[in-house]
């Protein structure tokens, strides 16, 4: 590198125009304009390198800020710039604008064509290599924009502890195209919301950066240059913007990271020894370019509303303080050999001079010890020596220089100089070794230093990574007590669970039994009735039989009557010749019909005791089917229950494994990080023995930790394997509830379809009992019409026996009055005949038909046969006249 060189970092000051809500406000325009470089706001005038207007273009803003930091990054140098302001003052306007307007554009594409423009303009013995990167600070993380799965990039430094964003991505570019492309791409990436004051408000600090590298490849010098353009987000009231939810956030996150820029700002116009560069990422990004190796320019926007008129103050003070700070800068250039050598020669002449002053300083120091008055021309005179290392300095290029300064000789013997110059190659040789171990140990100091401040760093790393492990440390053992917690309630609902299972099971058992009772039942009952079916189709039969019988009987009543009448030749008593075959057959009528009354009754009454049974069995087969549907609901409901809970307690497991391992890797690294804390210090204090003790301390720590974690952990998995067979004993009876339910439910099935079988079979019955009822009916229908027949033909019979016994002995006595003395002169035998025969088949057709009409016939006496005189026949015909008459 070359000299450094100290310079001011510039601010310029913009002001934007009043926007349309200010208008319609109706705020007032407040800044006050005294010349190019002065602005008056609140009755305070502010300095600055330059104060824009609001009327001022894009371009002229551009020739006065950056123009000439293009100059500066081609020739070697550093170079940042970046707009500062509240929320809608116009920063990303002026950094950005309308990146494809030639009027509108911004500073960074304007830089970027520039940088171009000189590129083509200077020597062709310059070989440039540009490339470009692009990232943002979004809620203190640094994420890529060329490449959105880059989320929270890491800050490093060089070997030259100048802070570097660690794998950002960096893309070659040959023109202004393909930078602008590239600067299209980041944009559309980036965080932006609206607000209540901007429509396109940025949500997080942009920075854009040029690395512009050039060789000569005539000379072989190169230079290097970065260029950062930096677009900050605006700082934010919340009451003025509106913010909620996330965007409020983004503005806490802002608030933060620019008042961390104000501390570092304030420290650096103070002249504090600390400058609080890491409290935040872009404070860190943009530490070279605040106080370090860079040209700066800082554009400060601001509003020239009245409503914002606090904001626009606090950022005229910042820039105000900004502008107190200087940089050192220098030109970035890599040596060549030949300029190395140049170097090495000056340091070496500059080196012996040195060594010439040391050992005049230490010839002057042992006179004085000796007691000699050392006179004033022969003292060490400061500002000659200084001089002659000023101009060994100044003379790079002399190949060689006076090695000694003009020192006054000293009169010495031979003996006296050779001892002196013995004396003198013994302190030589004793200088270059102590110059090789000064430079040994300035080496080793600055490795240690080094080493320090990485150790410190690692170590507030490693207390930060200490503080985070310990809470995670504390979170993982809540949520280890709250797992145990869990753990044991479903540990308990699980017991709770198998009590009720037990109970179920007992219950189901208990309703297996009763439902086998029922079904023996059911069985004794199936046969009963199944005898009672047989007996009623016998009373079927019987009935047929009997019904048969009956109309034989009448038919054979009807025919006999018939007959009857026709013996008798008149057709008006067929109803009642046959009264005493009737009455016999009737007789037995009765009794086969009382027979069937009583087995009637007796089938009736089996039939409701049936039916009165199947009702109980019904009832109690509808109960057991509830029952068995709440059972089946409930093994369902504890299947479901248990399998979440085995899946609960499974995860549950999952995760204590989890926690206890990372419980047990933290404690691992939180004892390692504490050793490694212990050992850096005793490192400090040179204190190795105890080191290795607490070293060996801490190990048997850590052994001792991994045996009591192993031990738990063995413990927590014997636990976890005796709640798996639990488990699995639980699924098991389980799966037998569920067998043992399948076979209910088919026997089930079976004892619905026979007791279907059985109600079709007792409708069956009812029916055939309903149709015996009405043959019941119609058959005591029939026998009331029967008796009541009977009972009149025996009474007629009786009227008749009695008549026709009064009337035969009325013409019995007549006959033997009247007719005795005629008996003699007509054939007292054939004058009787026919009577006699009359008799005779009357008594036959009695005796055949009618035998309880036999009495009154007996009073007949018997007629001597013969052929009956005129008067006779005519006396029987008028007795039989008389007789059907009667009849």
């Amino acid at each position: 590198m070359a000299d450094p060189a100290e310079c001011t970092i510039k601010v310029m000051c913009r002001f934007r125009p009043l926007n349309g809500s200010e208008l319609l406000r109706g705020d007032k325009y407040i800044p006050k304009f005294q010349g190019e470089d002065n602005v008056v706001v609140g009755g305070k005038p502010y300095m600055f390198d330059r104060v824009f207007q609001s009327n001022t273009s894009q371009e002229q803003v551009y020739n006065a800020c950056a123009q000439k930091i293009v100059k500066d990054v081609l020739e070697g140098y550093n170079g940042t710039i970046f707009a500062y302001g509240q929320t809608s003052s116009g920063k990303t306007h002026t950094m950005e604008g309308n990146l494809h307007d030639p009027d509108g554009m911004g500073i960074i594409p304007r830089i970027v064509q520039d940088i171009f423009n000189y590129i083509y303009s200077m020597d062709e013995n310059l070989e440039f290599h540009i490339k470009v990167s692009y990232f943002e600070i979004y809620l203190d993380k640094i994420r890529d924009l060329l490449d959105v799965s880059k989320t929270n990039l890491s800050v490093h430094e060089d070997k030259n502890r100048v802070p570097y964003v660690k794998g950002c991505t960096e893309r070659f570019v040959c023109s202004p195209e393909e930078v602008m492309d590239t600067i299209d791409e980041g944009k559309s990436n980036r965080h932006v919301a609206v607000t209540n004051m901007n429509e396109h408000s940025s949500r997080s600090h942009s920075i854009f950066l040029i690395n512009v590298k050039q060789e000569n490849t005539q000379t072989e010098q190169k230079l290097s240059g970065k260029l950062f353009l930096v677009d900050l987000a605006g700082s934010e009231k919340v009451s003025k913007t509106g913010a909620e939810g996330a965007v409020l956030d983004e503005a806490k996150n802002i608030n933060k990271s620019l008042s961390a820029l104000g501390n570092v700002i304030s420290a650096l116009a103070e002249g504090t020894t600390y400058v609080p560069y890491r409290d935040s990422k872009m404070t860190r990004i943009l530490q070279d370019s605040l106080g370090g190796n860079c040209r700066t320019t800082i554009v400060i926007c601001c509003s020239p509303s009245s409503f914002n008129e606090a904001e626009t103050k606090t950022t005229l003070m910042f820039g105000q303080r900004a502008k107190t700070i200087k940089n050192t800068v220098c030109v970035n250039v890599e040596l060549t050999a030949e300029q190395w050598k140049k170097k090495y020669e000056k340091e070496k002449e500059k080196n012996k001079t040195l060594r010439n002053t040391i050992t005049w300083l230490e010839n002057e120091l042992n006179r004085w010890r000796n007691g000699e008055n050392v006179p004033i021309e022969e003292q060490y005179d400061k500002e000659k020596v200084n001089a002659e290392v000023l101009a060994l300095d100044n003379t790079v290029n002399n190949d060689k220089i006076a090695s000694t300064p003009n020192i006054p000789g000293v009169r010495l013997t031979d003996s006296e100089r050779d001892k002196c110059e013995a004396e003198l190659a013994k302190l030589y040789k004793q200088l270059d070794d102590k110059d090789d171990e000064i430079n040994q140990q300035s080496q080793l100091a600055e490795k240690l230093k080094q080493q320090m401040l990485d150790q410190e760093e690692l170590l507030a790393s490693s207390r930060r990574d200490h503080d985070n492990l310990q809470a995670e440390l504390t979170r993982l053992q809540m949520e280890n007590d709250a797992s145990k917690e869990e753990v044991k309630e479903v540990l308990q609902a699980l017991e709770e669970l198998a009590v009720n299972y037990d109970q179920k099971s007992q219950e189901v058992e208990d309703k297996t039994k009763d439902f086998e009772t029922l079904s023996e039942e059911l069985s004794q009952k199936s046969g009963v009735l199944a005898s009672l079916d047989s007996e009623l189709q016998k009373l079927k039969e019987m009935s047929n039989h009997q019904k048969k019988r009956v109309t034989e009987m009448m038919s054979s009543l009807l025919k006999d009557l018939a007959e009857i009448g026709i013996a008798v030749g008149s057709n008006d008593i067929k109803q009642h010749e046959g009264s005493g075959l009737i009455d016999e057959e009737f007789t037995v009528a009765r009794l086969y019909i009382s027979k069937m009354k009583s087995e009637v009754k007796t089938l009736v009454k089996r039939s409701k005791q049936l039916e009165a049974a199947q009702a109980d069995s019904n009832k109690k087969m509808d109960e057991n089917e509830k029952e068995l549907a709440a059972c089946q609901l409930r093994i369902s409901q504890h299947e479901a229950k248990i399998k979440s809970l085995t899946e609960y307690l499974q995860n549950v497991e999952h995760k204590k494994r989890q926690l206890e391992e990372n419980v047990d890797s933290l404690n691992e690294e939180l004892v390692k990080i504490s050793a490694q804390e212990k050992v850096h210090a005793m490192e400090k204090e040179n204190e190795i023995q105890t080191a290795n003790e607490v070293k060996a301390a801490v190990e048997q720590q850590i052994q001792n930790h991994r045996e009591a974690h192993q031990k738990q952990l063995s413990s927590l998995r014997d636990e976890l394997e005796t709640k798996e067979k639990l488990i699995t004993e639980l699924q098991d009876m389980n799966q037998k509830i569920l067998l043992e339910q399948e076979r209910l439910r088919v026997e089930h099935e079976k004892l619905k379809a026979t007791d279907q079988d059985k109600s079709r079979k007792l409708h069956d019955l009812t029916v055939m009992q309903d149709r015996r009822e009405q043959a019941r009916q119609d058959l005591k229908g029939l026998e009331e019409t029967v008796a009541k027949e009977l009972q009149t033909l025996h009474n007629l019979r009786k009227l008749f026996v009695q008549d026709l016994a009064t009337r035969v002995k009325k013409v019995h006595k007549y006959n033997n009055h009247v007719y005795s003395p005629f008996y003699s002169l007509i054939n007292p035998k054939g004058a009787y005949s026919d009577i006699y025969d009359a008799e005779m088949s009357l008594k036959s057709i009695k005796a055949r038909k009618f035998p309880l009409r036999a009495e009154g016939e007996r009073n007949l006496g018997k007629k001597p046969r013969g052929d009956p005189s005129s008067s006779g026949l005519t006396t029987y015909k008028w007795m039989l006249k008389s007789l059907y008459v009667h009849i």
